[in-house]
């Protein structure tokens, strides 16, 4: 045996292979030829590839902290505020309050208090404001408004989860009908009264009535030219309820972070209240005559622009965080298993987001605010009609830079939360992760926006009616019940809208898990892959529900 093994030492392959059956081939005549090495270094290249991003799903390990700098400079503004409003109470001038009865004395030549203030007629003419009917009305509608949105959020919560395409369809036509309803009902009121066809013309109203026609108008093209893509949305909206209807503690977690910004706005106010009367009451002359006027310290106009910003970023970093908790818990949901539920997921959101991911929020916070800043001054450069091309030239790159930081922030915190990465490295891997499978997607979203924008728009117009209905039925209020019922509008719209931002961030956090799922081969959830998959894959792509070709 040892004289018949020794001659195949010199052509076994049992060197060069990692198969352990691999010396068997020493039993043929002839020596089987070397596999080719390449065969066996492809599988490791996408490996070395950072480009590929694979098997990525939600981060249940521990995060390391992220952009800490934005995290510093934050803490930094938010203390700053703090410590120069306390100094500001501290420092305050009790006699702000009293200018008027100080008078200029020309002996000392300064100024002093010569009488007091006429504060208790003031406080007669509030507390007679506040017994008034129409107060006690406005703010009995108001909390039975307030109350009543809660119930209606999770009602049309279930009816969006089970009865999608019956809510959609069925809301549609009222779209056109109560704005022609309100249209026409405004412009045969105004006319039948006196008082209002005295102050708003024949004519006015006539253009009013023809301006609401054209904006219904719009409306309509708007729905017949998307048409074919509203089954799409329908289905997609009916996902996101239902990933929504999973996730139930979010509706009470979302509005303890907005109450939270609320608490923390409450002693910045103060502070902002007391800064103004940091300062003296200076003689000041005018035309030969001398009157006594309040000046305040050189401080205060700065410490108001920093207590500003730093109102302003908190608010958009709340907005983040609020975001970062609905992706990371509905990531959670979309990862788990068809028969798990996770555990604690909004728990661990919030843990991250104020722990970890902190630093990342700030710095989207930073960004979303100067984006909102730079629009403001874009759209108020364009009211203005400055004329020249290069100003024209200059608002159009701007335009461009703001719709493009827009999109990219737009799913870059949803890939944040489910991760736990760097502002910069998630909105790369974003990017990429987008522009592999789901980039030309995007445009079903400004459909599901418009559709749960007029469902917001018809519930909030039908509740206004009744509201308004009972008020002249139970009250003595006139014209001012317009006025109140109004306003019960304008709070539920708020309410409503509130829930429609929650389940809009749902629909981008699924499709940036159904993106991630794509991406790696998998299925989490086979019923979002029933509907995202009708979505396009490339630009050149439509889907069959939409027909029109790509020009």
């Amino acid at each position: 045996m040892g004289s018949v093994e020794e001659p195949d030492k010199p052509i076994s392959l049992s060197d060069s292979s990692s198969s352990p059956t691999q010396p068997l081939l020493s039993k043929h005549p002839f020596p089987s030829p070397p596999p080719p090495p390449p065969v066996d270094d492809k599988p490791i290249e996408p490996e070395s590839d950072p480009t590929q991003f694979l098997q990525i799903s939600y981060n249940y390990g521990p995060r390391p902290f992220k952009d800490l700098p934005f995290l510093l400079l934050f803490l930094l503004f938010t203390l700053s505020t703090f410590a120069f409003g306390i100094f500001s109470i501290f420092h305050s001038n009790t006699y702000y309050s009293d200018l008027s009865s100080f008078s200029y004395d020309s002996n000392s030549t300064s100024c002093i208090e010569s009488s007091l203030s006429d504060t208790h007629a003031n406080w007669v003419r509030f507390y007679s404001f506040l017994s008034s009917s129409i107060l006690e009305s406005l703010i009995w509608t108001l909390v039975v408004t307030f109350i009543l949105s809660i119930p209606m959020c999770l009602l049309l919560l279930l009816l969006l989860k089970h009865y999608t395409k019956q809510i959609v369809y069925a809301s549609l036509p009222f779209f056109i009908v109560i704005p022609i309803f309100l249209n026409v009902y405004w412009f045969v009121a105004c006319t039948v009264s006196s008082s209002c066809s005295d102050a708003f013309p024949l004519a006015y109203r006539i253009l009013a009535l023809v301006f609401v026609f054209l904006v219904i108008g719009v409306i309509v093209w708007i729905f017949v030219v998307h048409w074919h893509r509203i089954e799409l949305t329908v289905s997609i909206i009916g996902v996101a309820s239902d990933a929504l209807w999973s996730n139930l503690g979010l509706f009470w977690v979302l509005p303890c972070l907005t109450l939270g910004l609320v608490v923390y706005y409450v002693p910045i106010v103060v502070f902002l209240v007391f800064a103004r009367q940091n300062g003296k009451i200076v003689p000041r002359e005018t035309s030969g005559e001398y009157t006594c006027v309040w000046k305040q310290d050189g401080w205060v106009p700065a410490y108001y622009a920093l207590a500003i910003l730093a109102m302003f970023w908190s608010a958009a970093v709340m907005v983040e965080v609020q975001v970062y908790v609905i992706s990371g818990t509905v990531s959670q949901w979309y990862f788990s298993k068809e028969d798990e539920t996770p555990r604690r997921s909004i728990r661990s959101s919030l843990r991250n987001a104020f722990g970890p991911s902190s630093g990342t929020i700030c710095l989207s916070g930073l960004l979303i605010g100067v984006v909102r800043v730079v629009r403001a001054t874009v759209d108020t450069a364009r009211q203005e009609d400055v004329p020249g091309i290069v100003n024209l030239i200059l608002r159009c790159c701007a335009n461009v830079f703001l719709s493009a930081v827009d999109f990219l922030n737009k799913f870059t915190i949803n890939f944040v939360a489910i991760t736990g990465e760097t502002y910069c490295t998630s909105a790369r891997m974003t990017y990429e992760l987008l522009k592999r499978n789901l980039l030309s997607a995007v445009f079903v979203e400004t459909i599901s926006t418009r559709l749960l924008a007029g469902i917001v728009f018809v519930l909030s117009a039908i509740y206004a009616i009744v509201v308004c209905a009972i008020l002249k039925a139970v009250s003595h209020l006139e014209a001012e019940a317009y006025y109140v019922a109004a306003l019960a509008w304008v709070l539920l719209i708020v309410v409503l809208s509130f829930f429609v931002h929650v389940l809009e961030n749902v629909i981008d956090t699924v499709y940036v898990c159904y993106a991630m799922d794509r991406d790696s081969g998998d299925v989490c959830k086979r019923e979002v892959h029933e509907v995202y998959v009708q979505l396009p894959i490339s630009r050149n792509h439509r889907p069959s529900l939409a027909p029109t070709p790509v020009v």
